[in-house]
């Protein structure tokens, strides 16, 4: 497939590609490194892995999500150069993965967000690393075909081509590419649905898809070609790896990109982007949307508004009234301070416990851990 001649970078395009042009360009700055990754493999010993793989995040101070499933692993994380890099090793290290982890990251600046990218670290076990609901559909035996990013514009403007954004609709509503279908669906569940009700092998005989960073296509390329549609594309490494790729000049890509973690969005740079969250219905909130009369900061928005009983906004607002307070006092609200001394010296032991081996150290001060992840490490164990 041809690649479309790229147009001449912009002084900003240039800065863009020097900043993330390796890790090394990441790690001589400072700020917070967020990792987006996934592998699908057959992960037979996955329940064995959660418990270590918890205690090293805690240990390296790493906080996100992380699932785990016998198809495979998929999160994002969050966390310094030092600890990313750890966890990384260690997700490398698992049989069935190696140097095939697909992996994306980007900078948070200390000025664009000084609380971090996340509130706590999970390590959940799941039935599928990203839940389609199709037994049969499994990109280890059936995928598409995985189009670079310098390649995606010249496949998405052909005629003979229809574009699919594979995202839910709190996510499309922000960002697009071009031309592209949006099947407004709420939940990655619908789309099965939605596909055998609105596309057809013989009349959409070229499809390309596209997905937050490339997880979702791998299994909605399975499940187009299970349906009998012949050419199936899907941007390899998704919209993260496009705006990484291909400079603003040359872009096709529209608005800014939804991402799951406390930026909320990123813009075409993968800076920190213009929206907030709804911290009752999670949804973005623009800065129009700040000044809409249903808005209430931590208690709601004018999309959801009509969503929660007014018994559930009053507990969002004594909720929000909590983090206020805290706040004022200079603490978080999820701080493992105000447990008793007891409670932390139990935590610690259990944390110690699990990391994966002696080489492995407790670098991080324990009252640094939010409560919510010891305590996330508490049930576990």
């Amino acid at each position: 497939m041809a690649t479309s001649v790229p147009e001449e970078k912009t002084d900003q395009d240039a800065l863009h590609a020097t900043s993330l042009a390796s890790n090394q360009c990441v790690e001589s700055r400072a700020g917070l490194v967020v990792a987006a990754l996934y592998k699908f493999f057959r992960f037979q010993d996955h329940k064995s892995v959660q418990k270590p793989l918890l205690a090293l995040c805690l240990a390296n101070n790493v906080t996100g999500t992380l699932l785990l499933a016998a198809e495979g692993i998929n999160g994002t994380i969050a966390g310094p150069r030092k600890g990313i890099d750890e966890i990384l090793d260690y997700i490398r290290s698992i049989k069935g993965v190696g140097d095939q982890l697909s992996y994306k990251e980007s900078l948070i600046l200390p000025h664009e967000r000084p609380e971090g990218a996340f509130l706590r670290m999970r390590v959940r076990l799941k039935k599928e690393i990203v839940t389609i609901g199709e037994a049969d559909v499994d990109p280890l035996t059936l995928v598409g075909t995985y189009v670079d990013p310098k390649e995606w514009n010249t496949l998405i403007t052909r005629k003979d081509v229809t574009t699919i954004d594979t995202r839910n609709t709190y996510e499309t509503e922000i960002g697009t590419f071009k031309g592209a279908v949006d099947p407004r669906t709420e939940s990655f569940k619908e789309f099965p649905k939605w596909v055998d009700e609105k596309l057809d092998p013989n009349t959409h005989p070229n499809v390309a898809m596209f997905c937050t960073g490339g997880i979702r296509c791998e299994k909605a390329t399975s499940l187009l070609l299970r349906k009998g549609f012949k050419n199936v594309y899907h941007l390899k490494g998704g919209i993260l790896n496009y705006l990484k790729e291909v400079p603003k000049s040359n872009s096709t890509w529209e608005g800014e990109c939804y991402v799951f973690d406390e930026r909320v969005s990123v813009d075409h740079h993968l800076r920190v982007g213009t929206y907030a969250k709804c911290r009752a219905c999670r949804r973005p909130v623009s800065e129009s949307d700040l000044e809409h009369k249903n808005f209430e900061l931590g208690v709601s928005c004018h999309r959801c508004i009509s969503e929660y009983t007014e018994d559930q906004r009053t507990r969002f607002r004594n909720r929000h009234n909590l983090v206020k307070l805290a706040k004022s006092r200079g603490k978080s609200h999820l701080g493992i301070t105000a447990q008793p001394p007891k409670t932390r010296a139990m935590l610690q032991k259990k944390l110690e416990k699990y990391l994966p081996n002696s080489n492995h150290k407790l670098n991080t001060d324990i009252e640094k851990i939010p409560s919510s992840s010891m305590y996330n490490m508490y049930f576990v164990v």
